[in-house]
């Protein structure tokens, strides 16, 4: 019989932060603790995806939070569609040895058809008139309803952008729960995301940290109780940490300078134009992804960006290979930002060209990550009256414009991307089964071996080799 798994991702999660959340903590103190490796780019697509199926970025695709698909000629961020991560999932490889092994998800990425039995992630309603309001994408359909009725819509305005919070932890933990005592999955993967929010905006050594700590762990102690008690097994662990910037840097306003990135514009609004740039950057956190289409350019824009103030490293495609993420997807070069550094989407030279969206929360439409989507604009204040207000007209059905964000990135205060520099500003595994302690540090490709191992699945063990 498979032994239930509740894993839970507890995004931003780190040693240092453990010492504010006793219910976590109790998970170490029961069974272990381990320091848990990364992957480069440490952030959330490129991590889940090594967790659930054993491979670096260089076998699974996953090369970030998004990329330039060069066969369409468009930058997509936070796409959902499973099919893009290339592997057989931890799920899946369960099923050859237990057909009737069950999984469900909840707000783990690229669940879009993925062959979970259970699905839960945030999915807008995009709205024939431009409006969009909050809902999430739910399998089998039936319990969408369920979970709606149980705890309310899903609240997409608390899961990101300035009015991010715990509300949507909460929700996400609610959901969970009610999945895991009445559906009784084999595994159930939680993604709870409320450290990144405070982290980001205040950086990771302050009040606001421990606050969002203590607050994320209280919210999950029903769910924590209530598996434990189940008798199942609850991995605890964290794609990676969170750590102090000071120093936002222009990749493309350089390339844009050098005349190797250009634009094009309408109603007076400049768009990056990918189709006939020689180089352009994809910025993702403490990494970019710098696509470059002519061969002869590569080696110029790779000494550019080596002089670049607040650029570490970089990595051409053999350079790419030793961190393992040469895949066709990635850039000709991938630049790391120093540590206090975090890399801007940017390419306007004049903030009155900058396209509207810009302005507003757009993930899918931004060619790159916008961490200042968190903050309302401190140089506009009526930002939040108008946030406001374009809530009331949501509500009573009507469109709007939530132009609130800054343009001004310097109120960012932590970031990630980076491999971690200190076992204490990185990744950790907490584990409340205490016969499968690995006596030492696992690799991040170690995830997926060690869940299967948790759960009684035969002839599956932690790859000595796979550990750092």
């Amino acid at each position: 019989m498979t032994n239930q798994l509740v894993v839970l991702d507890v995004v931003g999660l780190t040693p240092k932060l453990l010492a504010h959340m006793p219910n976590l903590s109790g998970l170490g103190r029961r069974g272990w603790q381990a320091e848990l490796g990364t992957v480069l780019p440490a952030v959330t697509c490129s991590a889940q995806s090594t967790f659930l199926t054993g491979r670096m970025p260089a076998e699974h695709g996953i090369v970030g939070n998004g990329w330039y698909f060069r066969e369409l000629g468009e930058i997509f961020l936070w796409r959902q569609h499973n099919r893009l991560v290339a592997g057989d999932k931890v799920w899946e490889t369960a099923r050859v040895r237990d057909p009737g092994y069950t999984a469900a998800t909840v707000c783990w990425w690229y669940a879009m058809g993925a062959t979970t039995d259970i699905t839960v992630t945030p999915r807008p309603i995009y709205h024939a008139d431009g409006r969009k309001s909050p809902d999430a994408y739910v399998r089998p359909p039936s319990l969408h309803d369920e979970l709606v009725g149980a705890l309310g819509e899903f609240p997409l305005f608390q899961y990101w952008g300035p009015t991010a919070s715990l509300r949507s932890s909460e929700w996400i933990v609610g959901a969970s729960r009610k999945v895991f005592t009445e559906h009784h999955p084999d595994l159930l993967l939680v993604y709870v995301p409320h450290l990144d929010y405070d982290l980001q905006r205040f950086g990771p050594d302050g009040p606001e940290a421990v606050r969002a700590a203590r607050e994320v762990d209280d919210a999950l102690a029903p769910l924590l109780a209530t598996a434990l008690d189940a008798g199942a097994t609850v991995v605890a662990l964290s794609e990676y940490g969170i750590t102090p910037v000071s120093r936002p840097v222009d990749v493309n306003r350089l390339l844009r300078a050098e005349g190797l990135l250009e634009v094009h514009t309408q109603a007076g609004m400049e768009y990056l134009d990918p189709w006939t740039s020689r180089a352009f950057a994809v910025a993702d956190h403490q990494v970019a992804h710098v696509y470059v289409h002519d061969p002869a350019d590569v080696s110029r824009v790779r000494d550019m960006l080596t002089t670049l103030s607040g650029v570490d490293e970089v990595l051409d495609r053999d350079a790419q290979a030793r961190y393992g993420i040469d895949h066709p997807r990635a850039g000709e070069l991938v630049v790391v930002a120093e540590p206090d550094a975090w890399f801007t989407y940017y390419y306007w030279l004049d903030d009155a060209r900058a396209p509207d969206f810009a302005r507003g929360v757009e993930i899918h439409r931004k060619p790159g990550y916008d961490p200042a989507e968190l903050f309302f604009d401190p140089a506009d204040r009526l930002a939040k009256a108008k946030a406001g207000l374009n809530l009331v007209r949501k509500k009573v059905g009507l469109r709007y414009a939530m132009s609130v964000v800054p343009l001004d990135p310097s109120c960012v205060r932590g970031s990630h991307g980076r491999l971690p520099a200190s076992a204490d500003d990185g990744p950790v595994l907490l584990c409340s089964a205490p016969q499968a302690e690995p006596g030492g540090a696992l690799a991040a490709t170690d995830v997926h071996d060690l869940l299967l191992q948790l759960q009684g699945i035969p002839d599956v063990t932690v790859s000595e080799g796979a550990r750092r």
